[in-house]
């Protein structure tokens, strides 16, 4: 089969192999995307956050660090 082909076949096939490897690597290169995965980080903790249990989360932890500096204020004084 492979003798058969004529050189603008073979060049088509080449073209179609190039084209098919440009999208593959702009796929990748836009999936590792450190701007991409840090918006996509971002959204998923606000979105996990404005559920009820990461607000009881945030609540909790802003009561640690309110207790935490209310502390280092009295050793201060």
């Amino acid at each position: 089969m492979a003798a058969n082909r004529t050189a603008d076949d073979i060049e088509h096939d080449i073209e179609q192999a190039r084209a098919s490897l440009a999208v593959a690597v702009d796929q990748l290169a836009e999936r590792t995307s450190p701007k991409r995965i840090a918006n996509q980080t971002r959204q998923s903790l606000v979105a996990k956050a404005k559920t009820p249990a990461g607000m009881a989360v945030l609540g909790g932890a802003a009561v640690v660090v309110a207790l935490l500096v209310a502390r280092r204020v009295r050793r201060g004084r």
